[in-house]
């Protein structure tokens, strides 16, 4: 515009002409458009709510992903919350875990309790226990996975245990297996830390990649034989459960009001559950092989 009025983009700027340009204004990166988007609430009260997200739901915006996230549905259930602080970028977001893992998250509800379960899981006192199924034959029964995590400098996309002990964020896992099954093992694994992928990054670092881990080459037949049934069957098994095999099944923690031990568990997800089955299934059958 020109002195107020359309112009065409011919027209001849003169002195003192006032130029007005209409330009759409970037959406800010900390700007939360809420969402209606289902959420599966384990538990609420005015202080806090646990959530059970399902895999393949991002949990932040970024990277020009501004909608259809877990922090949008929260913006969109707490906007008649009192407490609710729309110039919160993180919406009582406390801890995250990654788009393909499944499992319980606590949202704090008020600024008190944010600050309260911050502070419970910087002082590593809360309990946090997943499920994960991983490649190979995990050998002992248990185990501890020490290990700084950092950026991987040869892959931007990946983080990856340290050998320089001054590098990276001190990362501790603590697993335990539940069940051998033929080429692949289930493991329960409890964060003492709680580090970007820090499981599928710990579990890779002792040869045991998650199953169906992409970003870590567990989409991959990393174990088993040559057979084409055999890979039929694998093939099988990353269709029934099309992500990293990982699931938030327990959340433990001090309500940041009450002072009450708070304790949550989430079942296996459908397809965890089939993906479990069908390995069961393989270990009675071995005319697979």
């Amino acid at each position: 515009m020109a002195n107020g009025k359309p112009v065409k983009s011919s027209y001849k700027v003169k002195p003192l002409d006032v130029i007005t340009v209409m330009m759409d204004r970037p959406r800010y990166e900390n700007e939360i458009i809420p969402e209606d988007i289902p959420l599966t609430i384990v538990y609420e009260d005015p202080y806090l709510m646990v959530v059970n997200k399902p895999a393949g739901l991002v949990v932040h915006p970024g990277h020009g992903n501004y909608h259809g996230t877990l922090v949008n549905a929260l913006a969109w259930h707490m906007k008649d919350n009192p407490d609710y602080d729309a110039n919160d970028p993180h919406v009582g977001l406390v801890h995250r875990i990654d788009k393909d893992t499944s499992g319980l998250l606590v949202i704090a509800k008020t600024p008190d309790a944010k600050t309260n379960l911050g502070l419970q899981f910087f002082n590593k006192t809360t309990k946090r226990k997943y499920r994960a199924l991983v490649w190979g034959i995990v050998e002992q029964n248990e185990g501890t996975i020490i290990g700084n995590i950092a950026r991987n400098p040869r892959d931007r996309m990946q983080m990856a245990v340290m050998a320089d002990p001054t590098v990276g964020k001190h990362a501790v896992t603590h697993y335990r297996v539940l069940e051998r099954l033929g080429y692949v093992t289930l493991v329960e694994c409890i964060l003492e830390t709680g580090r970007t992928h820090q499981i599928r990054v710990h579990m890779k670092h002792i040869g045991h990649v998650l199953f169906n881990d992409e970003r870590y080459g567990g989409h991959e037949i990393l174990k088993g034989t040559h057979f084409s049934k055999y890979k039929q069957f694998v093939n099988n098994c990353f269709d029934t459960c099309p992500r990293q095999a990982l699931h938030a099944m327990t959340l433990g923690f001090v309500h940041p009001v009450t002072g009450e031990e708070m304790h949550f568990t989430s079942e296996l997800p459908d397809d965890m559950t089939r993906l479990i089955e069908k390995w069961r299934g393989y270990i009675s059958n071995r005319e697979l092989e």
